[in-house]
């Protein structure tokens, strides 16, 4: 009988190190923690979630997937805005008709800047990043392009936005405009917006001012007096509702549906990443609320 127990327990041993084997074989063991967490269900037909720490993926539907930004786009426009050497942020720009006559033509997100008024090129970034001011996107390209008309620097401009994008290596990314009012070839995947953004966050003025809920910018008028222009608030609602919120983006457009780059950071540790083409705008907040417990809960 002794014999007999050793070769019961001899093969429940092998059963067991053969299970082991084929679970380790499968990563089931390895990603067990992991695995614990549930995977959200978003609405977006796309969304990413990376540890910004290093960049490792967290979350991922349909992540390389080349769609429609919205003014997800303005993000590489303040990018190469702040990516200009001996940037001035206090240097001024006086608006220009065409930047009026811009936004009313494509019926877009404006900052409601006027004509004649001499703005700031940080003014100007915070009228581009919160209430997502074409005029302002309209603006800063046609001051940071170069060119000898306006509409050479706009290409100018657009064109250093596609050399970001591919030293970044966002190779599925690619724009066609300064604000994502696109002509047909304006587009990035979740995951391309999401490390451009973790990129965009190490400037400190970048993330100085995605994460401000208001402003209010004092302007100089042709006559050389101040305007108080009226408030602009951060279409950016999970800087209300998630705590730790810290940014990004708000994107939405008739093409692009509702778009949102976003990060948090909690107990040290940041969360970046991006839902495109969800169905509304709270419902883009809800996705990305979704996918922000998540990715805190991957990373414990």
């Amino acid at each position: 009988m002794k014999d007999g127990f050793q070769v019961v327990r001899f093969r429940r041993a092998a059963a067991v190190t053969v299970t082991a084997g084929a679970m380790l074989a499968s990563g089931a063991l390895a990603a067990a923690p992991a695995q614990a967490v549930t995977a959200p269900t978003i609405v977006a037909k796309g969304g990413y979630v990376m540890n910004n720490a290093n960049g490792a993926g967290l979350y991922g539907k349909y992540a390389n997937t080349k769609r429609s930004t919205g003014s997800t786009t303005k993000i590489m426009t303040a990018k190469v805005v702040l990516a200009q050497s001996n940037l001035n942020l206090d240097a001024k720009v006086t608006i220009q008709k065409a930047y009026s006559d811009y936004i009313v033509s494509k019926g877009a997100s404006s900052a409601r800047l006027i004509v004649g008024d001499k703005v700031t090129v940080r003014q100007l970034l915070y009228g581009l990043m919160l209430p997502s001011g074409c005029d302002a996107a309209y603006a800063l390209a046609d001051k940071f392009g170069s060119g000898t008309t306006r509409s050479a620097r706009v290409k100018s401009f657009i064109s250093k936005m596609n050399t970001q994008a591919k030293n970044l290596g966002l190779t599925n990314t690619h724009f066609d405009s300064f604000d994502g009012i696109g002509n047909g070839a304006n587009y990035s995947t979740p995951k391309d917006l999401t490390k451009l953004a973790s990129s965009a966050m190490k400037n400190s003025t970048f993330r100085t001012v995605v994460k401000t809920k208001s402003y209010t910018a004092k302007t100089i008028t042709k006559t050389g007096s101040t305007r108080t222009m009226p408030t602009w608030t951060n279409t950016n609602t999970l800087l209300s509702s998630y705590s730790g919120t810290i940014g990004v983006k708000t994107g939405s457009g008739s093409e692009a549906g509702y778009c949102l780059v976003f990060a948090a950071t909690r107990n040290g540790k940041t969360v970046i990443g991006t839902v495109l083409a969800s169905t509304s705008a709270s419902q883009r907040a809800t996705d990305a609320t979704k996918l922000l417990n998540y990715g805190f809960a991957r990373l414990g």
